[in-house]
């Protein structure tokens, strides 16, 4: 099977655990996010809202991403302020690998087919969902990714290897990160070690 294909978890052709909301807890920050997944006519749409501290003050993002039904990233736009300064983003994608963020060409991400928005785990979703990740076998799924720090659009190599039908192997060289995620039904993250948690009482 290509790794452009559906995810396939084992429950079954069409479990679809939308819509779903979740309430993740930061653990590297002061900082919550709330994120709702939708499914819609042509798709699915992640919309929430990250607030955290950084050295530099509060931080705090609106997001709203939309993907076709194969979970392709089509566009995202977020806007809010971060670094005592106010922003606004609109991400685009063709499908076929090219990206512009407000209408500017992003080269450096070509050919790349999820996007990672750096300041959530929301997005987290597309690849989970979108790759054919079998027990046992690790997929390479790098997406072109949101780093806060500087605004710029970079190619983030990760790796997913799925463990059972809530859990997978994650790592991201770049950051030298090795974990295990769990995830919802959905496909939404409940724990990302040292960096999220999904906060009680908020499940599906």
């Amino acid at each position: 099977m290509r790794p452009d294909t559906m995810f396939d978890d084992g429950r079954g052709p069409g479990s679809d655990a939308t819509p779903d909301t979740v309430l993740w807890r930061r653990i590297n920050a002061e900082g919550h996010d709330a994120c709702r997944l939708d499914r819609i006519e042509d798709g699915y749409r992640l919309t929430g809202m990250a607030v955290w501290t950084e050295p530099s003050g509060a931080a705090a993002l609106r997001y709203r991403v939309e993907c076709g039904p194969d979970w392709r990233t089509r566009s995202a736009d977020v806007d809010g302020f971060h670094a005592g300064s106010p922003l606004e983003l609109k991400i685009r994608a063709d499908g076929q690998g090219r990206w512009r963020k407000n209408d500017i060409l992003q080269k450096a991400v070509e050919g790349m087919v999820d996007l990672d928005l750096g300041f959530t785990p929301a997005t987290n979703i597309f690849p989970i969902r979108r790759l054919a990740v079998r027990p046992g076998r690790l997929v390479p799924a790098p997406a072109a990714w949101l780093d806060i720090t500087d605004l710029s659009l970079k190619i983030l190599e990760q790796t997913y290897r799925r463990i059972d039908a809530e859990n997978l192997s994650y790592t991201a060289p770049l950051f030298d990160y090795e974990a295990d995620l769990t995830t919802r039904p959905s496909g939404l993250i409940r724990s990302y070690p040292g960096l999220w948690q999904e906060v009680d009482g908020v499940r599906p």
